[in-house]
């Protein structure tokens, strides 16, 4: 920091009109920045640019020394410098302190009055202050109860006063340390109220009395300034030793919860205080409800106020909302008011509708409703249906209608007859089993459908060999062999796919194609990029499976296999990310596993692999070991072990059909030809007698 000394630029300092002695005659100052300069009064004080090297800065500190005739200070002499830190006005004729005359100095934090004529000084001047020390040495003050302030702040130790040697002249004309002045009936007033915490409801009236007591007898007063409530008024009561004030809350408002009601108690001694918490309860509110935005997930964000803190539940389309790992919400308690999320994670169509926000405290509730539109669906009821035929009107003729049902009724009975006589025949003339069983059979087919229920296999055909079958046979090429049914077989509501299967749309501009993979069962496979399918990353490599036959028995193959694969989440398990059903071709998305399938890694990577270097063919280096081979087989075991709990059956698990990705992950892919079976749904064979 720099000392300089402040001239006078001015030729006539008598001139600067209404400019006070104290601000014409500064001596010295202390500026911020650390550079010296000579700057004249008028540029300092007035704003002026009368001196050239005047430039802006904060003055810090005023220092006043040996001015006998600087007699009282005053609010104008100091409300210029607002940022002053410092104050010394030492071994002066300083004999008067105008109140207020630091209103305008919140920063000052040492102050220097010693070697003056003051008499009186009061508290009131430094109550804003947060004062670190007040120096007062050589001033010889009259004890009275007006500096009773300073002898308490001395037993206190506040500003730095214990250390200094301050003395008072008292009614004798003696002058006696300040610490041994012994004034009766002047002492800090004393304060109470009716209430400690005062809880009322929004739109009651309320009544707090504050009590101050005390000799000289206090003002008091309640600090109301920033209170919302409407109509408050006060009622003072003055009795000998008590003032006392009413203070009346008329339709209190839910803004004043957790407003601080100050009463104030005042006298030359000092200040006394005392609190009353406002608690105000009130019914909920709801202060915002937006529709959804995506940042890592969907949030429909909200935010509520009530008191007491009010119960939050939400409702979709009418009915009350089960909170998952797919839709849940979160949200922080802030004082009264609730700030949070419904989030989703990665809704589908499914998801779309109107949703409300409940909250319900004990006296009230309210709600808000919003509309979630998410993805739109991506199977259209009716795309892919057949159109109905028009009607077409016939006019009959009552003759011919007569004759043709008469003929159609002769054949009808024609057919019946014979088809009775053909199976009395049959079962007349038939050929028997070996085994002398009769009634109906199923057939195991040596097709590829053989892990489908049997029931389905039969299709309700009768052959002639089955009719000599009894009912717990079943024919292998011309072998009968008992079995015993399975009993939860013909369980009725059995469904593939979960009742809560959502399929997630993916549009088709965020799906650029790469390269051609290969051709699977569906149609061709594509390396990829998709957009806006991670939360985390702006792209992402995928496989696409685009679907080649677009009649409507492919389209329903199509839809069931997303549907199945939707329902299937585990490690080991190729991930499949959704649909893209705007227009044609059909695709599916599945997360890209960059080595490919099994059989061509573990060919790569065998005994015999050979890799070309410079034209030449050289052995690999990069054959499996036992330890990596177990890895891959038990990480495909524990697929299928997870297909096993889902009730699946692959049908064709093959190393074509396992895919391998990163760090030797492999995963079971390839559904094509999967079909949900319950593990009960087999037939246990019975040995032959």
């Amino acid at each position: 920091m720099g000392w300089f000394s402040v001239l006078a630029c001015h030729p006539n300092p008598s001139s600067l009109g209404n400019v006070s002695p104290l601000q014409r005659q500064v001596q010295s100052v202390e500026l911020g920045g650390g550079t010296s300069h000579v700057l004249a009064v008028c540029c300092l004080l007035l704003g002026q640019s009368c001196c050239a090297t005047a430039e802006p800065f904060l003055l810090l500190h005023r220092h006043i020394e040996n001015w006998k005739n600087l007699q009282t200070l005053n609010a104008v002499d100091m409300e210029l410098y607002t940022g002053l830190q410092r104050l010394t006005i030492r071994n002066s004729g300083l004999r008067n302190i105008q109140p207020r005359a630091f209103a305008k100095n919140p920063h000052l934090r040492y102050i220097d009055l010693s070697g003056n004529r003051l008499t009186t000084l009061s508290w009131q001047l430094f109550q804003t202050l947060r004062l670190f020390e007040l120096r007062l040495e050589r001033n010889l003050f009259n004890c009275s109860c007006d500096i009773r302030w300073i002898q308490l702040w001395q037993e206190k130790g506040e500003a730095n006063l214990q250390y200094q040697e301050l003395y008072c002249m008292n009614m004798d004309a003696a002058i006696i340390p300040l610490q041994e002045m012994n004034i009766t009936q002047c002492d800090l007033p004393e304060i109470s109220v009716s209430h400690v915490n005062l809880t009322v409801r929004e739109g009651e009236n309320a009544v707090i009395t504050c009590n101050g007591s005390g000799s000289p007898l206090p003002d008091v007063d309640w600090t109301v300034a920033d209170l919302h409530s409407i109509n408050t008024h006060q009622t003072n009561l003055n009795w000998t030793n008590v003032h006392a004030i009413n203070l009346t809350l008329v339709n209190v408002t839910s803004e004043d919860n957790g407003f601080l009601l100050t009463c104030i108690a005042e006298n030359v001694v000092g200040m006394s205080n005392a609190s009353v918490l406002l608690t105000v309860y009130y019914p909920p509110r709801i202060l915002t409800l937006e529709e959804p935005v995506l940042h890592l997930e969907h949030c429909i964000a909200f935010a509520v106020h009530g008191n007491p803190a009010p119960t939050l539940h939400w409702l979709h389309n009418g009915q009350v909302l089960r909170e998952t790992e797919i839709i849940h919400m979160e949200f922080y308690q802030q004082g009264e008011v609730s700030e949070g999320c419904l989030l989703f994670n990665k809704p589908t169509h499914y998801n779309n509708g109107n949703y409300t926000i409940v909250a319900t405290n004990q006296l009230g509730s309210a709600n808000q409703t919003i509309k979630g539109h998410f993805l739109e669906k991506p199977f259209p009821v009716g795309d892919y249906e057949v159109s109905p035929t028009p009607p077409i009107t016939v006019t009959h003729k009552p003759e011919e209608d007569t004759f043709g049902v008469s003929i159609a009724v002769g054949l009808a009975a024609f057919a019946c007859v014979l088809l009775v006589v053909l199976f009395i025949m049959i079962n007349k003339y038939g050929r028997r089993s070996k085994f002398g069983m009769k009634g109906p059979v199923a057939v195991i087919s040596g097709e590829e459908d053989s892990a489908s229920p049997l029931h389905h296999i039969n299709h309700g055909i009768t052959t002639p060999s089955s009719l000599d079958a009894g009912p717990d046979t079943v024919v292998i090429g011309m072998t009968r062999i008992p079995v015993i049914e399975n009993p939860q077989y013909f369980r009725q509501g059995h469904n593939c796919h979960k009742p809560d299967t959502y399929v997630q749309h993916i549009k088709r501009r965020d799906i650029v194609l790469k390269r051609e993979l290969g051709e699977g069962a569906f149609g061709k496979v594509f390396l990829a990029e998709c957009y806006n399918l991670s939360p985390t990353n702006d792209k992402m490599l995928v496989a696409v499976k685009a679907l080649k036959d677009p009649t409507l028995a492919a389209r329903k193959d199509f839809q069931r296999e997303a549907e199945l694969l939707t329902n299937l989440q585990h490690e080991h398990i190729v991930k499949f990310y959704g649909v893209c059903g705007d227009g044609d071709p059909l695709i599916m998305v599945f997360e890209y596993m960059k080595h490919g399938d099994l059989n061509k890694f573990l060919r790569a990577h065998g005994p015999d692999a050979m890799i070309l270097v410079d034209g030449q063919p050289r052995q690999a280096k990069g054959e499996l070991g036992l330890s990596q081979m177990l890895h891959i087989a038990s990480q495909i075991a524990s697929g299928m072990v997870y297909l096993a709990s889902q009730h699946f059956v692959h049908r064709d698990l093959a190393t074509r059909n396992c895919l391998v990705g990163a760090n030797l992950l492999v995963k079971i892919g390839d559904f094509g030809m999967s079909r949900d079976v319950y593990s009960t749904d087999y037939y246990r064979v019975r040995q032959l007698q």
